[in-house]
Formats: C-alpha cells, structure tokens, sequence
C-alpha cells in the first residue's frame, strides 16, 4: 500500500512538472498590474483628475473659512471698530464668527472622509473597468484566469498582460467619452428644439394686416 501511495505521488509530481503542464499553466493564466493601470490608463488619468479636483474642492472651502475667521477676529482686536459697532450688530458678529468656527471644525473633520470616499469610488470605477478589459484580452487569448499582481509572490514576466489591459481601458474610455458627447449634443438640441420654435413654425407664421 506505501509503494502504490509512493508511486502515485511521483507519478502526480512528474506530470506537475513535465512540459505539457507548464503550457498549460501560461495558457490559462495571466498577470495584470492594477496599480499601472490606474496611473498609465486614460481612464485612470481622468479618475486621478476627479480625485485631485474634489481634493482641491475641500481645502479651498477650508481656506476660505480660515480666511473669514482670520478677518474676523482682527475685528474683535481691534477697539476702535467694536465700539463703531451696535449692540445687535456686535452680536451678529459674534454669531458669524461662532458660525464659522463650527463650519471649519466640520470641513475639517469630513476632510479624510471625503477623500476616502473619492478614493474608493474612483477605484470601484477602475476595478470594473480593468475587469472589463481583462475579460475581453482574456477571452480573445483562450485565458481561463487574469490575476492581480499584488496577489502573486512571483510570476514570469511573460504572462504579463498589463499594456494590453491598458490599451482595451484606452479603447473602452474612448467609446464612453464619444457616447458622452453624442449624448450632450442630443440633449442640447433636444433643448434647442423645445425653447424654439420651429423651422416649418416660423414659415407658417402670418404678419398681421396693420392698417
């Protein structure tokens, strides 16, 4: 029974590392680096872009509330204007300016979870569209698994895939973008059509007889 289990064993051991399994293991299996997809991809530019833009949203309204504090409490420095000022008027202020302290300390707080937020939707969008195009090259190749890097130890460079990947995300990006703007222009000349009257409209028209 040992020398049937130990025969058994070489037998699985020399069919793992003959040639034929070796082919077969590049044939159903590729590699995508997702980090190179999202910094080289065009629709991971325009992601990166979205990104920086609400980040930029964020700390402008944060600087301009630290802006308002600053000039406001010069203000209450500052004898001469307090005393120019009414009672009511001096209240309003004060209300202004504990107003603001409380805006400031909640664009603060939400600062990282509005980033984060961002953060996660953008790589939601890329991961179903590395997806997508890893599906496509996958198919078109006779692949049976498309793996992320960061989830292998070691691979060998051949079964990389990535600039493929990029390229059909390229390719999908292009598609969306000229849908987009065929949808824009549908829109507005949907609109134009609606707050205008007609061409057939405008010949029908009577110029009323003025005598």
């Amino acid at each position: 029974m040992k020398k049937m289990t130990t025969g058994i064993l070489c037998s699985l051991l020399a069919f793992a590392i003959s040639p034929a399994f070796a082919k077969v293991d590049k044939d159903l299996f590729a590699i995508v680096n997702f980090a190179d997809c999202m910094t080289n991809s065009k629709y991971g530019k325009q992601e990166q872009t979205n990104f920086e833009n609400v980040r930029k949203q964020v700390v402008s309204m944060i600087e301009d509330t630290e802006k308002d504090l600053k000039e406001l409490s010069q203000k209450f420095e500052d004898p001469e204007y307090l005393d120019s000022l009414s009672p009511k008027a001096e209240e309003e202020l004060k209300i202004k300016y504990q107003s603001l302290n409380e805006d400031l300390a909640r664009y603060q707080n939400q600062y990282y979870q509005v980033l984060q937020h961002a953060q996660m939707q953008s790589v939601q969008k890329l991961n179903a569209t590395v997806g997508q195009a890893a599906e496509k090259i996958a198919k078109d190749k006779g692949l049976s698994y498309v793996v992320n890097k960061e989830f292998c130890f070691y691979y060998k460079p051949e079964l990389e895939i990535t600039n493929s990947v990029i390229t059909e995300m390229d390719k999908i990006f292009e598609v969306e973008q000229k849908e987009a703007k065929e949808l824009s222009v549908n829109s507005a000349s949907e609109e134009f059509s609606e707050n205008n009257a007609s061409e057939e409209d405008f010949l029908d028209f009577e110029v009323p007889n003025v005598k």
